[in-house]
């Protein structure tokens, strides 16, 4: 259960709901509105935060976050990726979100997107970027290192049955419970092995909310945490 994983022993702390980096943190120039979000989601108790190098600036605002208020860096935790598939171009994008971040280390960091079987043989092969990932952890460059994907349940199950990693974010709302792959088949064997379970698309980008329906922002939060998930981003 999540109370024994992995990602669970990163934390440190019973964080439920984190923030994503989509919305106005996958902009450019559009700092103001940025900040003015990212204090708000820590004003709230939010202190997970997610990003990516592929979110435009969205770990550039974080960076100017953090310089700002430097006091809420110890009690935040901080998650990152890369959808490099090589060694060499995920280290660069390492460096390039620390120096952006202005961490000399992150919480969690995680190879993005895993999509097909070409990806699988690029992130495993001698050069691949799944060597990264387990040096920095290593390292201590990165507490844990992740996984994420959406696209194919099958792929992700590979991933999480074979792979060294702390933690899986996959897609958590009742489309994907009724469509079955990710529920029924990824999430059961990533607890197998103590993998955490981060839920993402817990709102399908706005396209699940239905006043009408009762599909509220709300219930369908709660949904995601009814399920056996760490946590989930939004």
């Amino acid at each position: 259960m999540a109370g024994n994983s992995r990602l669970q022993n990163l934390l440190g702390s019973p964080y439920k709901v984190g923030l994503g980096g989509e919305g106005i943190l996958r902009t450019e120039g559009r700092g103001k509105e940025a900040q003015r979000m990212l204090a708000a989601a820590y004003e709230s108790g939010i202190r997970y935060y997610d990003s990516a190098p592929a979110y435009a600036g969205s770990e550039r605002y974080l960076g100017l976050f953090w310089k700002e208020h430097p006091e809420w860096v110890k009690e935040t935790f901080q998650a990152s990726k890369s959808a490099k598939r090589d060694a060499h171009g995920a280290a660069g994008d390492l460096a390039r979100t620390l120096s952006l971040i202005g961490r000399d280390h992150i919480g969690l960091w995680q190879i993005h997107d895993v999509r097909d079987s070409r990806d699988i043989r690029r992130l495993e092969a001698s050069d691949g970027a799944l060597r990264a990932f387990y040096d920095a952890r290593e390292t201590g460059i990165v507490r844990g290192i992740g996984v994420t994907g959406h696209h194919d349940p099958a792929i992700l199950l590979h991933a999480v049955s074979s792979w060294d990693v702390d933690s899986v974010l996959l897609p958590v709302s009742p489309i994907e419970t009724a469509l079955g792959g990710f529920s029924d088949r990824v999430i059961p064997a990533a607890r197998e092995r103590g993998i955490g379970v981060i839920g993402m698309k817990v709102l399908g980008a706005g396209s699940y909310i239905s006043p009408e329906s009762g599909l509220s922002p709300e219930s369908l939060i709660r949904f995601a945490l009814s399920q056996d998930v760490d946590l989930v981003i939004s």
